[in-house]
């Protein structure tokens, strides 16, 4: 991939790979690094890029590895040192609403915010699954070459994050169809 090529996936590509690596990290400051990260790592290998070939999928599979690579580093520092920086587990703060009325835009953001913090505490292997698939709007096989795992495996993991938010959202669920 030319850097034409490349700048041309940024402008296209841009804010969809930095909208996953905020709800990815949770945090802003950590997307950004991330986002950096991601396309200068996607520089770093610009020939492997193939333009005609998902570049989009081949960078948010970057942005999942650096990610991973991150919080595996963290931990194993935490382990050893107990470093206080990190990844918080709430900065959920993103959702705006335009309904007409308060009150309806209040229990729509409300919904909203229900739905992340659920997203969020399902375990990495699941949330980066959902995110993808329902975020980005990756076909399942498009998901299982982005995170190096079996199309099969895939849809397992959706059907139980599915099963746990249907569970966590129940009670949300339950006031809707009220």
């Amino acid at each position: 991939m030319t850097k034409p090529e490349l700048e041309l996936c940024i402008n296209k590509y841009g804010k969809d790979i930095f909208s996953f690596c905020r709800y990815l990290t949770c945090n802003l400051q950590e997307a950004e690094d991330l986002y950096q990260d991601t396309f200068l790592k996607a520089i770093e290998l610009g020939e492997k890029i193939d333009a005609g070939n998902q570049p989009k999928g081949y960078l948010l599979s970057i942005a999942v590895k650096i990610w991973k690579n991150k919080k595996r580093k963290y931990a194993w520092r935490k382990r050893i040192a107990n470093w206080e920086e990190g990844f918080p587990d709430s900065d959920t703060e993103t959702g705006i609403s335009t309904e007409p009325t308060p009150e309806e835009a209040l229990l729509c953001k409300e919904e909203e915010r229900a739905v992340r913090q659920s997203v969020q505490r399902l375990p990495d292997r699941l949330k980066t699954i959902v995110l993808l698939y329902y975020m980005e709007e990756l076909s399942v096989a498009q998901i299982a070459s982005v995170v190096k795992i079996p199309a099969g495996t895939v849809k397992s993991r959706l059907h139980q994050a599915r099963k746990i938010l249907e569970k966590d959202l129940e009670v949300v669920l339950n006031e809707e169809r009220i």
